[in-house]
């Protein structure tokens, strides 16, 4: 099945799952797709099984909170920044819930993580004003890379950052009501999306569906809007009735399904058959 305007426009809520009590912050799909980890504001990280649509396990981090986590290359090990105590990164076996290692080193809160998608390294940003790479091999920070200058948006701070999977773009999320495409060899716009609900500067997260051809973003109103990358066109508006805003919205990097959360987790599936 291929992803077209029409298989988009006829996604709908399958599963709802109320596993917390406050807001998720972030979650994560292993890279075959078949789970996804969430954490969330109340010290949980739940863990859902996709292809049976339902909460695997729930895990704690009482003592230093849980903000962004990722999946690691191995299937059953994560990172995760914290909200508690300190900003150091964490790097978790699930499998026996123990620490493997610790990436100390920033000294505000860390906004941003991701995995590359080539190896065992792992960027973090943080509000300490760097950027910092690691090794999962080794607690020391790594170094340096290239930098382009952007004009900067005065009306919103930036607050995400995103490489399609062909990596030729690069999508930015801020917390105003628009995001902006970029072409990520030359560092120039190429589409800005808005339209969409957000007047209180809540961090909404934007995503590309992993053929790279479609970007999707949710709202403070529950709402899911989606643009086709290339031509800049609104293709669909979905309603998930989401109790708060979506601050958290992915899609499955290998089966034709996608998440969104507030404090509650969604699960979406296409009603057609194309």
């Amino acid at each position: 099945m291929k992803l077209t305007d029409s298989v988009l426009r006829s996604f709908r809520v399958a599963k709802v799952f109320r596993e917390n009590s406050d807001k998720i912050n972030c979650f994560d799909f292993s890279p075959n797709g078949e789970t996804v980890i969430s954490s969330s504001d109340d010290d949980s990280i739940v863990l859902y099984d996709c292809q049976e649509g339902k909460p695997k396990r729930t895990l704690y981090s009482k003592k230093y909170g849980v903000d962004l986590i990722r999946y690691t290359h191995a299937a059953n090990t994560v990172v995760y920044s914290s909200n508690k105590i300190d900003d150091t990164i964490r790097y978790l076996s699930l499998h026996d819930n123990k620490y493997i290692r610790y990436f100390p080193g920033h000294s505000k809160r860390v906004v941003a993580l991701s995995m590359s998608p080539v190896d065992d390294t792992f960027i973090s940003g943080s509000l300490d004003k760097t950027i910092r790479l690691w090794d999962l091999r080794s607690p020391n920070c790594q170094g340096p890379f290239a930098t382009f200058k952007m004009q900067y948006d005065r009306t919103c701070e930036w607050t995400g950052l995103k490489f399609s999977n062909d990596g030729k773009l690069i999508l930015i999320s801020t917390n105003g009501s628009f995001i902006r495409l970029i072409d990520a060899f030359k560092g120039v716009v190429m589409h800005t999306f808005g339209g969409y609900a957000n007047s209180k500067a809540v961090t909404l997260e934007a995503s590309f569906t992993p053929d790279s051809q479609f970007i999707m973003i949710g709202s403070e109103d529950g709402k899911i809007h989606v643009w086709n990358g290339e031509s800049g066109i609104k293709v669909a508006v979905l309603d998930g009735k989401h109790t708060g805003p979506i601050t958290c919205l992915q899609f499955n990097p290998k089966f034709m399904t996608f998440a969104s959360a507030c404090s509650n987790m969604a699960f979406w599936l296409p009603t057609i058959d194309d």
